[in-house]
């Protein structure tokens, strides 16, 4: 959460354009703020001789355009070292943190004209090993819905539709929560999503997904206060991520597949990794059908299986050539 009155007021200005003129979700917006509060913390923590200061109870009310001006390039690589060795971040952390930084100082600098210059022009992004993400192989993924199906509840088609529609389209979380039933076209097999920064994008559904929704939606009953909402919680309300988060886990422990560190963005990397693996989808489609600002995200999916590795070694035109003459000895 963000508490408007407890930042200084250039902070307010930077999340305002933030929202407004970059128009980032508020999702988005929320990390950014996170990751510059730790740094505005910094600079005063640096400079309090209190050792027992307690570090997320520092305020930040009183800082000025003034202290960012008077920050040094060299200042922020110790903070970053401070990130590594007294807070215990990750090199993926960190490289966050000083991406909301750069920013952060090229906003007031280039924009605003409200600091001499960037300390940021010249930092490097520390570099972190990129972990390919988790997923479901072809054959857990058939066992996660046969499972899913199989279980009696009032809320199983429900249920089911949920995992069929990550498995199948690769939605984002808030994707899928924020879905209203005039975003589905059966006629033309589409569906809308708002992605992030509020983008809109249209993407096709394939039988096993249109069968899902027309079986759930077949049993939905229409609230009255949220009459548009797809996807309904008890309460007749919009369902929360939570409450799709434990329907996830709950699920892959049924069928399990619990203490892996899967989670719904996993079932979006499944999604992604079968349709590259197994359904010949280039990455540019990909990049489409998952609402990727950039290529380069997109090309965290395209790893490959060793199966699949084998397969295109065996299947080299020269894999079965052997040295003749050796054999004639």
């Amino acid at each position: 959460m963000i508490k408007k009155d407890e930042n200084p007021d250039f902070l307010n200005d930077y999340i305002f354009y933030l929202s407004i003129t970059k128009g980032r979700s508020k999702r988005t917006v929320e990390e950014y703020y996170t990751d510059i509060r730790m740094f505005l913390r910094y600079l005063i923590y640096i400079r309090t001789p209190d050792d027992d200061i307690k570090y997320n109870e520092i305020s930040i009310k009183k800082l000025t355009v003034s202290d960012l001006n008077a920050v040094t390039l060299k200042q922020i690589y110790e903070y970053t070292y401070f990130l590594r060795e007294e807070r215990a971040n990750s090199g993926k952390a960190i490289a966050r943190k000083v991406s909301a930084l750069k920013g952060l100082f090229k906003y007031f600098h280039k924009q605003m004209h409200l600091i001499d210059n960037d300390p940021t022009a010249d930092l490097e992004l520390p570099s972190y090993q990129k972990s390919l993400p988790k997923y479901l192989s072809l054959n857990e993924s058939l066992e996660l819905l046969n499972i899913s199906a199989s279980v009696e509840s009032s809320d199983e088609k429900r249920d089911y539709c949920i995992l069929t529609l990550f498995l199948n389209c690769g939605m984002r979380l808030s994707e899928l929560v924020g879905l209203n039933i005039n975003d589905i076209n059966f006629n033309e097999k589409t569906m809308r999503l708002l992605g992030k920064g509020n983008k809109e994008r249209i993407i096709y559904i394939n039988d096993a997904c249109v069968v899902a929704l027309k079986d759930y939606i077949s049993e939905r009953e229409n609230p009255a206060n949220e009459p548009n909402a797809l996807f309904l919680s008890r309460n007749k309300k919009r369902i929360s991520k939570r409450r799709v988060q434990q329907i996830v886990e709950k699920s892959l422990s049924n069928a399990g597949l619990q203490n892996r560190g899967l989670s719904t963005h996993k079932l979006r990397h499944t999604a992604a990794t079968l349709m590259y693996q197994h359904g010949n989808v280039d990455t540019l489609t990909l990049k489409e059908i998952l609402g990727h600002k950039s290529i380069s995200t997109t090309e965290i999916y395209t790893h490959l299986s060793s199966e699949i590795l084998k397969n295109a070694a065996d299947s080299s035109p020269l894999a079965h050539v052997t040295n003749k003459k050796k054999e004639e000895d």
